[in-house]
């Protein structure tokens, strides 16, 4: 029909780099309430009947939306609705929720299927699969330590993801469990075998970046765990120069002093 507005169709291997770009998005699943319930994509909302207009009337026209369905199909017929609504950034996804399964298991490298759970949440993240790079070359365990979520980091070790990867400045899953701040999760990762003391583009180590952030509970479990404090960054700095905080800086003279 001339003049009427369009969505996109997102295939599987185009969905990943679409959430990527637009972290923002408001995902609604065009299920029943009990798949829903059992898989939907975290921070997916259930798009019915009941909540229609009041998505259609007080979602900001300007969010990107993604619709998905069962097979690809009542997705369509939201979709449209939707940019005819005068949505400007409106997608499905072809072959709808069986698609992204499928394709999420088939880039799994083992050779069993993924629980519903993780599947959801790679899809919420991103990502096409447990070995799949995001942005700034992230991976999933990256992204799971990061956002401190213990369940997602011992589902992904389970399914063999490599240990040693790095992102595109060079950082590991280590790195982000200490951004996050979570101690247990950095012991769990340490004793899984990602590697404790490596440096990453600016020669900075986890233990640096405990120390700087003021982190004290990260940094004691770093030391605790066999950190090494003498490493220098790139411009010569150790751990005990970076210290953020006198909690930080007496665990190390502590320890130097032993």
């Amino acid at each position: 029909m001339k003049g009427r507005h369009v969505f996109r169709r997102l295939t599987f291997d185009e969905v990943r780099a679409w959430l990527a770009r637009r972290p923002d998005a408001l995902l609604l699943d065009a299920r029943d309430a009990a798949s829903y319930a059992r898989d939907g994509w975290p921070g997916a909302v259930r798009l019915s009947a009941d909540n229609q207009d009041a998505l259609l009337l007080r979602t900001d026209r300007q969010r990107p939306v993604l619709i998905y369905c069962y097979k690809g199909n009542a997705s369509q017929v939201c979709a449209q609705m939707f940019a005819d609504f005068g949505f400007t950034d409106v997608c499905d996804l072809v072959g709808g929720h069986r698609a992204w399964t499928a394709g999420v298991d088939g880039s799994n490298p083992s050779s069993e299927a993924l629980a519903p759970e993780l599947a959801a949440w790679l899809a919420r993240e991103g990502f096409i699969g447990t070995q799949a790079r995001g942005a700034h070359g992230n991976t999933p365990l990256m992204n799971a330590a990061w956002r401190g979520a213990p369940a997602v980091v011992e589902q992904l070790l389970a399914c063999g993801v490599a240990l040693d990867a790095i992102n595109e400045d060079g950082n590991n899953a280590l790195w982000f469990a200490c951004v996050n701040g979570n101690p247990s999760l950095v012991t769990r990762l340490v004793a899984a075998g990602v590697p404790m003391d490596h440096a990453n583009a600016n020669g900075a180590t986890c233990l640096m970046l405990a120390a700087s952030s003021g982190k004290a509970e990260v940094l004691s479990a770093l030391l605790a765990l066999g950190a090494d404090p003498a490493l220098r960054s790139e411009d010569g700095f150790t751990a005990a120069d970076m210290a953020a905080s006198v909690d930080c800086l007496q665990l190390l003279r502590q320890l130097r002093e032993a």
